[in-house]
């Protein structure tokens, strides 16, 4: 074979293309022909290229992946299409469910109904008649009726909330100065406040009786009545804050007063609490026949105690019940007698007399100063409830406070002498959600006054109807710094929240003024007032004797309880 090859064969020329030089910048010079008029859409190679075209987009169900083919730099319109020639020609098409005739709804609802029931009655409160057809029950219709909301009347949402009464009545002549709400003072905080520093200490302690860490549901304790007296002493008419308000500090409180500020984002009922500026000196006092230093009781609940003062279970007789359970708590624990030993003070009480014979409760005062920066220097006069013996021989002082049980079905709570001893953590953490300010108050006032352990008890009614007869189930200690954190308490922000008042009042002039918690909004408000305001001859602000309201509910004990 013989191969003959074509050696006249063209082959395509090479033209070399024309490259344009951009001396101004980079790419071409001029857009060419074939690309003018098109839109440009940017994109990114991290884009996805899905489908071209989902009809059945509508019915697509999948909200985690609906950006899955998303651009980055979002959706353009410009390729967007426009039919611009015959509108009557485009129809949407018609994804909506074809609805069954009236004859045919439920056709095999009643057979279905008829087949399920059991004897007499169907499954589930259906009442089955003649013919198939089903009905409910009444209570079964309220449930229903209350899930659908079918039985209130059209334009009616049931009672309006319960309105709170605000602590003190707002005059007409009060100005208001300053609203703090909640969520700006959550944000303050003052870091770096070192321990405060002792000035003086007075009263006497009893020792704890630590037969009681032994107490538990099975092996339950009555609460007795103790008849002592316990003093609760503003500020101005401390007599130890008035002669150290001559050389030292500008700002004066007590731990209660301090408490209430640095917790008051956590408070839902309204106190008050009034300040007078004197010159660069400020003093912080509650009100007299005030019911300030009642302990209150499933304030932060979501279903508080109903206003109903017939009721044992109102706040305010919950309060004095908690009150007192309180005081006869942190006194029975203690070893009590003329042979027990006690610790002393440097100093006597000072709200005693020598001449006085009395029974005081057992109670030490720390006066403490602390500095706050920009030459403000706080002294407030703080309390230990009793004292403990290590075994090395060191007191370590403590804080005695009690939670009381007064009827967990109403406040919807965990049942004390079921769980107490087995799951103790889910009743504090039930405590904790329904009284977090009591507790983060308590827990303030044994920082502050640099108690080494905060003792809890736990105090049941005997009856959920009786409010005058409780028994003590158990008890739990805590250190207080330790105790502060599993709680979500930030002496940081308490500081700050207390720096940011002080800061407040001293730009203002010198007079008298009021904070006051909202009673129904989370806002705290300044009022400058009257200097008259509250003076001890006006008796319309107040209730009356504390003691003697406590006496219409209570008979712990005589007369004697100042409060």
């Amino acid at each position: 074979m013989s191969e003959t090859i074509n050696t006249g064969a063209q082959f395509p020329t090479f033209e070399k293309p024309t490259v344009q030089f951009n001396e101004k910048g980079w790419g071409p010079c001029e857009l060419p022909d074939t690309f003018k008029d098109v839109p440009y859409q940017p994109f990114s190679k991290n884009d996805r290229l899905g489908k071209i075209c989902d009809w059945t987009s509508t019915s697509n169900n999948d909200k985690k992946y609906q950006n899955k083919y998303a651009s980055t730099f979002g959706t353009g319109n410009q390729y967007a299409y426009y039919h611009e020639e015959d509108e009557t020609t485009f129809h949407l098409v018609d994804t909506a469910r074809v609805q069954k005739p009236p004859h045919q709804r439920g056709r095999f609802r009643n057979m279905r109904n008829s087949r399920s029931g059991r004897g007499r009655n169907a499954r589930g409160g259906l009442n089955t008649h003649g013919h198939g057809m089903t009905t409910l029950n009444s209570k079964n219709v309220k449930a229903r009726d209350t899930r659908r909301g079918v039985g209130k009347r059209f334009g009616h949402r049931g009672p309006p909330p319960k309105m709170r009464e605000s602590s003190v009545a707002v005059r007409a002549d009060w100005a208001s100065i300053e609203e703090m709400d909640f969520p700006r003072l959550i944000k303050l905080s003052l870091p770096n406040i070192k321990e405060g520093e002792d000035i003086a200490t007075c009263g006497t302690l009893e020792y704890y009786d630590k037969t009681y860490d032994r107490i538990n549901v099975k092996n339950e304790k009555p609460l007795q009545k103790i008849d002592r007296i316990v003093h609760t002493v503003t500020t101005t008419d401390d007599p130890v804050i008035r002669r150290l308000s001559k050389t030292v500090g500008n700002v004066f409180a007590t731990d209660a007063i301090l408490a209430t500020i640095m917790c008051s984002t956590r408070s839902n009922y309204s106190w008050d609490i009034v300040i007078e500026k004197v010159g660069e000196k400020i003093f912080m006092d509650k009100r007299d026949h005030t019911e300030f230093d009642l302990l209150t009781v499933n304030e932060s609940s979501v279903e508080p105690p109903t206003d109903d003062d017939s009721s044992c279970n109102s706040p305010r007789n919950l309060a004095i019940e908690a009150t007192f359970i309180n005081h006869n708590f942190s006194q029975q624990v203690l070893k009590t007698g003329d042979q027990e030993a006690k610790y002393k003070f440097e100093e006597t009480n000072p709200f005693i007399s020598e001449d006085e014979d009395i029974q005081v409760a057992s109670v030490g005062y720390r006066y403490k100063k602390w500095e706050l920066g920009s030459d403000i220097v706080l002294v407030a006069r703080c309390e230990h409830d009793g004292v403990l013996q290590t075994p090395s021989g060191e007191p370590q002082f403590l804080s005695i406070k009690a939670l009381n049980e007064w009827d967990s079905k109403l406040a919807n709570g965990v049942e004390w002498r079921q769980k107490l001893d087995t799951q103790r953590g889910a009743v504090l953490a039930n405590e904790l959600r329904n009284n977090a300010c009591k507790l983060a108050k308590w827990t303030v006032q044994a920082v502050l006054a640099g108690s080494d352990q905060l003792k809890l008890g736990y105090v049941s009614r005997i009856n959920p109807r009786d409010h005058s007869r409780h028994v003590i189930l158990g008890t739990q200690q805590f250190k207080p710094h330790e105790f502060a954190t599993q709680i979500n308490l930030s002496m940081d922000n308490a500081w700050g929240i207390l720096r940011c008042i002080i800061d407040l009042v001293m730009k203002q002039k010198d007079g008298k003024y009021l904070i006051m918690k909202d009673p129904n909004k989370p806002i705290i408000r300044l009022y400058d007032i009257p200097d008259n305001t509250f003076d001890s001859d006006d008796s319309d602000d107040g209730e009356g004797d504390d003691g003697e309201a406590f006496q219409q509910v209570y008979n712990y004990a005589n007369n004697s309880n100042k409060i």
